[in-house]
């Protein structure tokens, strides 16, 4: 993806208003909505495309995990590289379209092997988005506010996939997978041209009276890893969200297919249930996470990240709880304290990426966060459980799918872990990447 050559000239030079930073915000969220709509709708198409194409676990698995974050991951490196140094809006309006446009060609396909390619036409598209929507929130809102801007801009998670749930189940049940796929594209097309007319690219470090480096002044990737890498409460956000990441997008991503097979539930009621939980308790644990983090960090900055190690921690018992139930209606009332943890990590861990690294690294930085995110959450999470749920089918059928998903939830103990060794570096790691921008 290539994105014109824009001077930083034409970044807007006026201090931001209060209302059009909350405008800014509603737009940016509103890509990231539409990220995940066209992103999870694939997860309630699982049932109907296993049986289009006769494939197993595993391979649904790779269609919805490893061949769409591989590219996802890998080309967010490259594109917010360019985003540091070019027009951040003009990348996004780009990148919308292009995984708009692919999504809607999913409904067109007549082989796996095709379907599989035009998802990874969506990730190549989604990976412009993320990166460069963090580095302009962190432009437009100051330190003490990120947080909270982090999280809402994290509710398009939320958002998202409860649109893709309640969409796609009605879309499946109706007029079939294919038209479900074709019917969430469109959207992000008419996104695209309102953003690319409205969103104003901001200063850079204007949020913190910084100074705007020259785009030559723009470090290379290798910097910008090795930057990242060599801050230890840097490491451990990352490896902590993207531990929390796999257990999440396993779960949200076989969900569907659990319900389906132990309770024989039909689409649209899975989408309805899903949608309501997933899009409800998940928007407030997401809102929650930075708001509470926010807050509590003006007493201790160490609260941006017990936060998230503390709610994963008081949820595991619930999260067990939905795949140990016997009925759907006790699945789904044990899911809605996982669905509200699951993203609380977000607005905290964002916040601090951009609050830890120099202002040019930002976009790039925030990429290396979401490619160790994606890499493992992402692309290894629906995989794993997929691979599982076939290794165990010979002796559990069709409960394979739920003990799968019952494993891989021990996985939260280890990303709570990290999230606690983070918190012992975070006040130091602060101060030293304070001075890097004086």
């Amino acid at each position: 993806m290539v994105e014109p050559d824009v001077p930083p000239a034409t970044a807007s030079t006026e201090a931001p208003s209060s209302n059009y930073r909350w405008f800014a915000l509603a737009m940016l969220t509103a890509v990231y909505i539409i990220n995940f709509v066209d992103r999870q709708i694939l997860s309630i198409l699982l049932p109907d495309i296993k049986d289009a194409f006769d494939v197993s676990d595993t391979s649904l698995g790779f269609l919805s995990g490893i061949s769409f974050a591989l590219f996802y991951a890998t080309l967010g490196i490259p594109i917010a590289m360019r985003a540091d140094r070019g027009n951040r809006r003009n990348i996004i309006t780009v990148a919308l379209t292009v995984f708009s446009v692919m999504t809607a060609m999913c409904g067109f396909v007549v082989s796996f092997a095709q379907l599989a390619l035009a998802r990874i036409g969506v990730g190549v598209g989604e990976a412009g988005t993320s990166p460069p929507s963090h580095s302009i929130i962190a432009d437009l809102f100051p330190p003490k506010q990120r947080a909270t801007a982090m999280g809402i801009f994290a509710l398009g998670v939320n958002i998202g996939i409860m649109i893709g749930f309640f969409c796609g189940g009605w879309l499946r049940d109706v007029y079939g997978w294919r038209i479900a796929f074709m019917a969430v594209g469109a959207p992000g097309l008419l996104i695209a041209i309102f953003v690319r007319i409205f969103l104003k690219e901001p200063v850079r470090g204007a949020s913190e009276s910084a100074i705007e480096l020259d785009d030559s002044e723009a470090p290379s990737f290798a910097l910008a890893a090795k930057t990242f890498l060599r801050v230890p409460a840097l490491r451990h956000i990352a490896l902590g969200a993207a531990l929390n990441s796999f257990v999440g997008y396993g779960a949200v991503n076989w969900l569907p297919s659990f319900l389906d097979r132990s309770y024989s539930m039909p689409g649209r009621e899975i989408g309805v249930y899903l949608a309501l939980i997933i899009g409800l308790s998940g928007g407030i644990g997401t809102y929650l996470g930075g708001y509470l983090a926010d807050r509590f960090a003006k007493q201790d900055i160490r609260w941006n990240l017990w936060v998230p190690a503390i709610a994963i921690l008081a949820a595991l018992p619930f999260n067990f709880g939905v795949f140990l139930s016997f009925t759907s209606q006790e699945t789904l009332l044990y899911f809605l304290i996982p669905a509200m943890v699951g993203t609380i990590y977000l607005g905290p861990s964002l916040a601090m990426v951009q609050a830890l690294v120099p202002l040019r690294m930002r976009t790039v930085s925030s990429a290396i966060l979401l490619f160790i995110i994606n890499i493992i959450g992402m692309g290894l999470g629906p995989q794993v459980v997929g691979i599982l749920s076939d290794l165990l089918s010979d002796q559990y059928a069709e409960e394979s799918m739920r003990y799968a998903l019952f494993i891989a939830g021990f996985v939260n103990i280890w990303s709570a872990f990290h999230f606690f060794m983070g918190a012992r570096t975070l006040r130091q790691d602060l101060e030293d990447s304070k001075r890097a921008n004086a």
